[in-house]
């Protein structure tokens, strides 16, 4: 079973291993039985090792991860998908040491579970170079009921294996489990011999295990066949005699076993089960129904199967007399609007069966909901093939290409229909597609949201911004992939496109990109499986480019430019209907076995569709013109009274004035006149309010700073206030706006954008090295309806303000959970009983008052659940998103700092005389001034920059604009206050600098002063970045 470790000390077809572990067994669902004689002829030319013995076989030997049951590879693969663990790691780690490995001792029961998973544990650590990683959890999982269950398709194969007479075997790489029992999830009495790893003290491929257990069947190799997952195990089998088949898929597998041995082993309908207890219907009904629409006669019974496919509308076999039927309902209870339309459906099917496009036969819809509960369509059993798997396993690589080339030209088939002459020219309305898509499902997900997924809330904003131009308007399948065709069991031809449940008239470059949305998934993806991570060439699948050039070849069509929009839109949806499988799932509506696990897939596949939205970002913003004005505009930002130019001197600004002509929309404004006129008004409105209202109140300011009165807010500031653009507010107002409940906004955001409340923000620590989130060591508990918090922490910025209503405290909920998901974020009023607040602390002998600084303990303190944001173990994540934006904003301040230091100094050098004339005229003076001015706009410009991607394409694609200015821009403000400093300066000069300066120590800049250089963790993202070779 699990002795994939040890066949890299056997072969060097390591990477064919690794790759069958990663495919996840799916059944390839049909819709009928497939034909023996296709079987026969479809694997004639595929690979297998054989012994050319003409025997007649007496008996059939089973591995059983990955062939009765998954293997850990595939487990292995969606455990760290669903705990954010670097693909791959897991089995990289079990693989480590080879046959001398913890794994392949496990297996020979040569270490116990607790000696095993001790040493797993440190080899993933070490790999990922972390504290600890949940291998526990891994172990619990691959173990568990719920995963560890035996296909069907095998059970009832082994069941008609034995009928005939035949022996069965289990031959297993396994291991003890903590109780000491081995692990075999398996009816034991399904086999006649049983050897297991664990017992043995030898792993396959040894040769000596296969020998044991054809001893121990009395059997001569020849007369057996051996099943497993992975080629070295099978190569030494077949080198010893036995006939083996190589298991991908354990639908082709049975198939495979079937011609070998000339009987089936299959009975009834390939992947249907019994109906679901919450899916039946009424069968007396029904058949009176059917009877009357069919004129059949017969008094037989009806028999009633349920499909395992189907997300939507749950889907039947139906036999009665000598007719194979299918039909579709819509499921029980209540729908969301305009969902499940059964009725567009057979309209459409009806309509393109004469327009070349191949459908099911469609025989009757039935809207009375009296009939079976639901009103349902149906239509004729289409025989052929259904491909679930998208890597197409067991084809050769011409069919496999064939396969895509057929599905692209049907696509293009119901693209080329003309709508008027099938009557379809009102099957929906013409023109704005896409807008009335994105629309339809933000109101499908808000109708069926469960939490807050931030890249969901991302794509609803970004999505409506940049639509496409819609070209085109044709019939548009809407869920338009490889299983919902049915091919000709030999030819590549299709013979039916099923569930048109999503079509209407629209865009078809929404179906084109729909239809790759398996070349971006993972193999593992279990909804929807994915080859994303398979040799797309050696398999002979055309590339998601190279298939949609195919398409627009056909189609006679230029290739767009917008790609990566219809394919974030694309994956938008599938997120927003799994999200409505998932909520159905909640109330046993939904139709799938797969159906409760789409609530952990919903962000995964909204993250995917945010990357698309990200590269379509890069792209606009590469292609955008950059302002080339015919002018120049000859000033500076700062205030004009300081502003200083030596007569028949060059103005020395860098910063151009565009005209209104040369102002496009999206574009990167790079001075006040390139402003639309509205914001250009308030930005020269809020000039003036600085230059009257602010600056001449530094005086009035200083002194109370000054006073005993410093820890209560400045009536003056408080009579000056407009909004709050204030740090920590706007780090925590960006949090909330983000992550908050509507009832968590109501409460603390409204009064924070008024500026009638202040916040802080609980994360530094004294003990820990606070800028990484994960070395927060504070304690959150769950008690009753209460978390409990305590903990220590200093540098709290704001805290000590009288307004101060808020505390956003960042601790740890599970110290045992993944690195990044130990952290939670809570809201924390400040009138909470076990809050102390120790101290000020001061920089430069500064207290930054009345905010200041504080150090504070947080003892017993019990705030209420629904205080939590955004969910337990999301603190990390919350933590980076408001690290962007807070970033940003300190930049802004910095530059900010930077232009009132040199306003201060320009403004004092005209004033002061040393050395018989004004400090003007003195050179030194005017390069420092000269120097200032170049790199604020150099700092400047690239805020700008950083500032305009995050508009356009988000946060995560500006990474490394953020990383670069907070390396630029303090030190450059450190150099430049520097120089404004060694200026003599009177009051509040050089109290005014030096408040600036202890502004920026505090911040944690002053480090990045040009004479030490910017801190190394600071370089490493441009570092890396830069060192690239594509860059």
């Amino acid at each position: 079973m699990f002795g994939f470790l040890y066949t890299r000390v056997y072969s060097l077809s390591l990477t064919m291993c690794v790759r069958s572990c990663f495919r996840s067994p799916r059944l390839q669902w049909v819709w009928r039985t497939a034909f023996l004689k296709h079987t026969q002829r479809r694997h004639q030319g595929s690979h297998r090792w054989t012994h050319l013995g003409g025997s007649t076989y007496r008996a059939v030997i089973f591995d059983m991860g990955g062939v009765l049951i998954p293997s850990p590879g595939r487990v292995a693969a969606e455990w760290e998908v669903q705990n954010r663990i670097p693909s791959g790691t897991i089995l990289k780690a079990l693989m480590e040491g080879g046959e001398n490995g913890p794994w392949m001792r496990f297996m020979r029961a040569e270490i116990t579970a607790e000696g095993f998973l001790r040493e797993f544990g440190r080899l993933c650590s070490e790999m990922l170079k972390t504290t600890s990683v949940p291998v526990d959890s891994f172990f619990s999982l691959l173990t568990s009921e719920r995963v560890a269950k035996q296909f069907p398709v095998m059970t009832e194969a082994i069941t008609q294996i034995r009928a005939k007479g035949l022996q069965t075997a289990v031959l297993s790489n396994n291991f003890y489990l903590p109780n000491q029992k081995s692990f075999l999830p398996l009816d034991r009495k399904q086999f006649d011999v049983i050897v297991e790893s664990c017992m043995e003290g030898i792993c396959k491929p040894d040769p000596r295990i296969y020998k044991l257990c054809l001893e121990r069947l009395g059997l001569q190799p020849s007369e057996s066949i051996f099943l497993d997952d992975l080629g070295p195990n099978l190569k030494e089998a077949a080198r010893l005699g036995i006939h083996t088949i190589k298991v991908n898929d354990p639908e082709t597998a049975v198939k495979e076993l079937e011609a070998l041995l000339g009987f089936t082993l299959r009975v009834g309908v390939p992947n249907t089960r019994p109906v679901k207890k919450t899916m039946e219907i009424p069968k007396d009904s029904l058949q009176k129904y059917l009877k009357d629409l069919l004129g059949i006669q017969t008094t037989g019974p009806l028999e009633l199967l349920q499909f395992d496919h189907g997300q939507s509308n749950p889907t039947y076999y139906i036999r009665l007399a000598n007719r194979d039927l299918v039909l579709r309902k819509k499921p029980p209870g209540t729908l969301l609007p305009s969902a499940h339309a059964i009725e567009r459906e057979f309209r459409i099917m009806k309509a393109l069966a004469n327009a070349g496009v191949p459908v099911p036969n469609v025989l009757d819809l039935c809207e009375d909901s009296s009939v079976i509960g639901t009103p349902f369509y149906v239509m004729e059993y289409c025989p052929g093939l259904i491909y679930k798997d998208p890597s197409l396993p067991g084809l050769e690589p011409s069919h496999r290409r064939a396969i895509y080339t057929a599905m692209n030209t049907v696509l293009c088939k119901i693209h080329s229909v003309d709508l008027q002459a099938v009557g379809l020219e009102d099957y929906g309305k013409q023109g704005d597609y896409i807008p009335r898509q994105v629309r339809t499902w933000v109101k499908q997900y808000r109708a069926s949201e469960t939490s807050t997924i931030p890249a969901m809330e991302r794509l609803i904003e970004w999505l409506p911004l940049h639509l496409p131009r819609q070209q085109r308007t044709t019939v548009v399948h809407g869920d338009f992939r490889l299983d919902n065709l049915v091919f000709h069991p030999e030819e590549p031809e299709v013979l039916a496109v099923l569930d048109w449940e999503l079509s209407t008239l629209g865009d078809p470059l929404a179906d084109v990109a729909y239809s790759c949305l398996a070349h971006y998934l993972p193999s593992s993806f279990p909804v929807l499986r994915g080859i994303n991570d398979c040799d797309l060439t050696q398999l002979g699948i055309p590339a998601a480019e190279e298939y949609f050039r195919m398409y627009c070849l056909q189609m006679g069509l230029p290739p767009t430019e917008n790609w990566n929009f219809y394919m974030a839109f694309s994956f938008f949806r599938v997120a927003a209907i799994l999200q409505g499988v998932y909520k159905r799932s909640l109330t046993g509506q939904a139709s799938s076995t797969y159906a409760e696990q789409t609530g952990k897939l919903t962000e995964f596949v909204s993250n995917l569709a945010w990357d698309f939205a990200v590269k379509e970002g890069f792209r606009v913003f590469k292609e955008m013109p950059f302002t080339n004005p015919l002018t120049r505009s000859y000033h500076t930002w700062a205030r004009p009274q300081s502003q200083w130019c030596p007569t028949g001197s060059r103005s020395y600004s860098s910063v151009p004035e565009a005209s209104p002509a040369h102002t496009s929309r999206g574009g990167l404004v790079i001075s006040p006149e390139s402003l639309s006129p509205p914001v250009r008004e308030l930005y020269h409105r809020l000039k003036h309010f600085m230059e009257q209202r602010v600056y001449p109140a530094e005086p009035e300011l200083q002194s109370h700073q000054a006073s005993a009165a410093r820890w209560s807010p400045s009536p003056l500031i408080e009579d000056l206030k407009v909004c709050n653009c204030s740090a920590p507010d706007t780090g925590n107002m960006e949090l909330l706006v983000r992550y908050g409940t509507e009832a968590q906004k109501a409460r603390w955001l409204i009064p924070l954008l008024e500026g009638k409340a202040r916040s802080c923000f609980a994360m530094t620590e004294p003990q820990v090295a606070s800028s990484d989130a994960t070395n927060i060591e504070a304690s959150i508990r769950e008690e009753d309806s209460f978390y409990v918090i305590n903990g220590h922490k200093w540098w709290i910025t704001g805290i000590l303000d009288p307004r101060c209503q808020l505390c956003v405290f960042m601790g740890k909920t599970d110290p045992h959970a993944l690195r990044h998901r130990q952290q939670s974020v809570l809201l924390v009023p400040m009138d909470t009983p076990g809050i102390k607040i120790i101290r000020p602390l001061t920089v430069y002998g500064l207290e930054d008052a009345p905010g200041g600084h504080g150090e504070v303990r947080f003892e017993h303190v019990r705030v209420p659940k629904e205080n939590m944001v955004l969910g337990p173990g999301r603190g990390f994540e919350i933590a980076q998103g408001r690290l962007g934006p807070g970033r940003i904003h300190h930049c802004m301040r910095l530059i900010g700092f930077s232009e009132r230091a040199l306003a201060l100094m320009k403004a004092r050098v005209k004033s002061r005389v040393a050395f018989g004339k004004p400090l003007v005229e003195q050179g030194t003076v005017l390069a420092d001034i000269a120097q200032s001015r170049v790199e604020i706009e150099q700092a400047r410009l690239l805020v700008l920059r950083a500032a305009h991607l995050m508009d356009l394409a988000g946060n995560k694609a500006a990474a490394l604009d953020i990383a670069m200015i907070k390396m630029v821009a303090p030190s450059m403000a450190s150099r430049v206050i520097d120089r404004a400093i060694q200026v003599p300066q009177g009051s509040p000069g050089r109290w005014l600098l030096w408040a600036i300066k202890s502004r920026l120590s505090f911040l944690g800049l002053s480090e990045t002063r040009a004479d030490q250089g910017p801190p190394p963790s600071t370089l490493c993202l441009p570092g890396l970045w830069s060192s690239r070779p594509e860059q």
